[in-house]
């Protein structure tokens, strides 16, 4: 094959957009977007699988743009098609810390906060827990593996620049962020109920023995009742996330392969 200076520019551009793709994925998602990498490790993973895909992306009849405004309208659509999958992801991590902050707030466990590097500001205790419980379920199960396969699998049905926003993508983040609400709210349920029978108890003392201090008791008695039933239904909330995970990446390929029919 003849390498001309325009074939050269083509090969760039076609570089750019497979790397406009990645990195929004790489820069977002859970364990790749992670601050403890360090952004030179995490952009050097995104240029490798860039370099990796682009060789298989050359082979096709990519039709890229003739003019800067028009490249610079594919790059964006790129990015969104690796942004919607990473944040696909996150918001399932998000909905957990969720899960921790009512925990907290509902048992007084508000006051116990460490700092999150990630998030660059403290969170519950609780919070973290959950995070570092979705994590290494994430990781055992192959959670990363998954999605860079989702990543793999969208250049066989979707190839570089031909991405375009479309009204399934939005239809896809609402899916998603309704997904991860409910698996918030599922999450926290089994605290929060013991919680409220817990807050019932110590109301019905109250009444019975009015000389019992009732905030000193319902305070500790409270937290309590939220570690133990937070430790008895954590195997539960692991599971939930588990089977959570493969659904929301089915819903953003679907949406995503919804926008290749639709062009």
């Amino acid at each position: 094959m003849e390498l001309s200076p325009g074939t050269y520019l083509q090969h760039f551009a076609l570089f750019a957009l497979v790397l406009a793709r990645i990195g929004p994925l790489v820069a977002v998602a859970p364990v790749f977007g992670s601050a403890a990498l360090g952004l030179r490790l995490r952009a050097g993973l995104a240029v490798t699988l860039a370099v990796l895909i682009v060789p298989l992306e050359a082979a096709k009849a990519t039709v890229l743009p003739t003019s800067l405004m028009g490249f610079l309208v594919q790059v964006g659509a790129e990015a969104l098609v690796g942004l919607l999958l990473g944040l696909g992801v996150l918001v399932l991590f998000s909905a957990l810390q969720v899960t921790g902050q009512l925990i907290s707030q509902m048992s007084g466990l508000q006051l116990a906060e460490v700092f999150e590097p990630g998030a660059g500001q403290n969170v519950p205790v609780v919070s973290q827990l959950l995070f570092f419980v979705a994590l290494a379920v994430f990781l055992s199960i192959g959670g990363h593996r998954q999605v860079v396969d989702a990543l793999l699998d969208t250049f066989r049905w979707l190839p570089a620049g031909e991405g375009a926003y479309s009204p399934s993508i939005a239809a896809a983040a609402t899916s998603v962020l309704a997904q991860s609400f409910v698996l918030g709210i599922r999450a926290a349920a089994p605290v929060m109920v013991a919680l409220l029978l817990a807050t019932l108890v110590v109301g019905l003392a109250g009444r019975t023995i009015p000389q019992l201090n009732v905030l000193a008791l319902g305070f500790g008695f409270n937290v309590l009742v939220a570690l133990a039933a937070l430790g008895v239904s954590l195997g539960a909330i692991a599971w939930m996330f588990q089977d959570q995970l493969q659904p929301v990446l089915e819903t953003v390929v679907d949406a995503l392969k919804l926008q290749r029919t639709a062009g």
